[in-house]
């Protein structure tokens, strides 16, 4: 079986970006015939599809990439297998998407989000995203590589340090972290707070509203660290294993490749009980999960040209639709107690985690399932 994968290629460290990556050399690692591409070259893709003439291609992306992954190889003749993520709602492309043999999803709270929105996926199947556990591994605190990264960032010895990573880190759960540690501060003061953005518009417009709350932690706002701008994935490693709890209760998040990684690295995580989280996370075990406490529902929401649309305009749902989660402030602040309060407690779900990864999550096994469903599915040799 020939595979074209369609993902922003080259490489870049967005999720996206490493789920098709981490696919494509999976797949080639494992002795498959398979070649990518950039999902929006359309050139290259039409020379591909002649040149290589591949059996399926599989596009990395969400619903508002159909024009890209599904309708344009399906002009050529080629069988599209989309592998999508969620994007708080599917507002397009639903009868396409429902007529397709095969597509792949992240978790199945991003299949429930498609059927919710009017998707028939009767043949959708769940692919999580594998981690090169060889790259995302332990790395002991003592070792120069991570004492520097401690070090550049102000992180002493007898401090513990929190890490959260996302593009913006409010969408991550961070503002429902700052009201946390305002909890955990007044019993305990020996943390410090790491927020990585990549910076840009997300991480500028909850700009405001994170300040607001990090003022509200008084004298220990000083705590908080933001960091900004690309990292690639051979420093990642060592800048999650400079931390020692990775926290991200996500408000909308369909997978946590982040948190996968961080639990390859031995790092217990802090998530929300919801979501891609909860099948990637085993709470008590590898982590905890907190608790829905609210919930963002719209009754409408603006759709645009660039989804498929005519025009922009607003369209009314039938019934409100869950946008975003917020996690229990309360159940975060007794967990980061929990984990601050006890290095053994720390250590051992760290070990868990790595174990759970290697069991669950190791790339070349994702591949392979995922090679092997496809063939099942369409009757491809």
């Amino acid at each position: 079986m020939k595979t074209l994968i369609l993902f922003d290629y080259p490489p870049t460290p967005t999720g996206l970006s490493m789920q098709g990556d981490m696919l494509y050399r999976g797949m080639k690692d494992n002795g498959e015939e398979v070649m990518s591409c950039n999902l929006t070259g359309s050139l290259q893709k039409q020379w591909l599809y002649g040149s290589f003439k591949p059996d399926i291609v599989v596009g990395v992306g969400h619903w508002g990439d159909v024009p890209d992954v599904v309708i344009h190889p399906q002009k050529f003749g080629v069988i599209p297998v989309p592998w999508f993520v969620a994007d708080g709602w599917v507002a397009n492309y639903h009868d396409i998407l429902s007529s397709l043999p095969l597509a792949f999803i992240t978790s199945e709270w991003v299949k429930t989000t498609y059927a919710r929105d009017g998707v028939d996926v009767k043949n959708f199947v769940v692919a999580h995203i594998g981690i090169e556990p060889d790259i995302y591994k332990p790395i002991s605190k003592s070792d120069p590589r991570v004492k520097l990264v401690r070090n550049a960032l102000g992180i002493a010895d007898d401090e513990a340090m929190i890490l959260t990573i996302g593009g913006d880190v409010t969408s991550k759960g961070a503002q429902e972290m700052f009201k946390a540690l305002k909890i955990v501060n007044k019993d305990f003061r020996n943390w410090k707070y790491v927020c990585k953005t990549w910076g840009g518009g997300s991480s500028i417009d909850h700009r405001a509203d994170e300040l607001r709350l990090i003022e509200e932690l008084g004298d220990a706002k000083d705590r908080v660290i933001y960091q900004q701008g690309s990292f690639s994935r051979d420093f990642l490693p060592y800048l999650i294993n400079a931390c020692d709890i990775y926290a991200a209760p996500s408000r909308l998040d369909g997978y946590g490749m982040i948190q996968v990684e961080a639990q390859a690295c031995g790092i217990p995580v802090i998530s929300i009980n919801k979501m891609g989280p909860q099948e990637t996370i085993v709470n008590g075990k590898t982590g905890f999960l907190a608790r829905v406490a609210e919930t963002v529902d719209l009754s409408e929401e603006w759709v645009y040209e660039d989804m498929g649309f005519e025009k922009k305009h607003k369209k009314k749902f039938d019934r409100p639709k869950t946008f975003a989660y917020r996690a229990d402030v309360g159940e975060l602040a007794n967990y980061l107690i929990s984990l601050l309060a006890s290095p053994k407690l720390r250590e051992e779900m760290g070990r868990a985690g790595r174990e759970h990864v290697l069991l669950n999550f190791e790339y070349h096994k994702l591949a392979k399932e995922m090679t092997k469903k496809v063939k099942q599915h369409l009757n491809i040799s």
